[in-house]
């Protein structure tokens, strides 16, 4: 079994840790608790770069190693790093599993050194036919980031 973490932190009061866990050539398992959201939907993505030097911003764009646009978890074509939404409750905070099969911790499209982004409104999966639908789900500015790392 092979684990990872990601501490996530923000300048706006967004906290949380996010946990990935991959039997063998499995899906991998993301486990997390996030708190200081406002309540509802909030875009939650793997981004290419595991670069926080400017902040959030510097993560890049959504991983996406077979060129594919943007969608919903379920969906055949999306990027690898498209998780869908987190729902955070009335207290600000939310608690989640996601089960996934095209973010590996290991082999040629690791997620290991990449980053976890929250973003600050809903994803809207590709379907919103917003002109941001198909590249990031028009899922608003970045409030919470982190990189992923081994875990022991």
């Amino acid at each position: 079994m092979v684990k990872a973490v990601t501490v996530l932190t923000s300048s706006e009061g967004v906290c949380g840790t996010v946990y990935f866990t991959q039997e063998g050539d499995g899906p991998t398992t993301v486990t997390g608790t996030l708190s200081g959201l406002k309540p509802g939907l909030h875009g939650f993505h793997v981004h290419a770069l595991g670069d926080t030097t400017n902040g959030c911003m510097s993560t890049g764009p959504h991983f996406n190693p077979c060129s594919k646009e943007h969608g919903a978890p379920e969906d055949e074509n999306r990027h690898a790093g498209d998780l869908g939404n987190v729902t955070v409750g009335e207290d600000g905070t939310a608690s989640f599993t996601i089960v996934d099969k095209q973010i590996p911790l290991c082999g040629p499209h690791s997620i290991i050194g990449r980053a976890v982004v929250v973003h600050a409104d809903p994803d809207d999966l590709g379907k919103g036919g917003h002109e941001l639908s198909l590249t990031t789900g028009n899922a608003g500015g970045r409030v919470a980031c982190g990189v992923i790392g081994l875990q022991g």
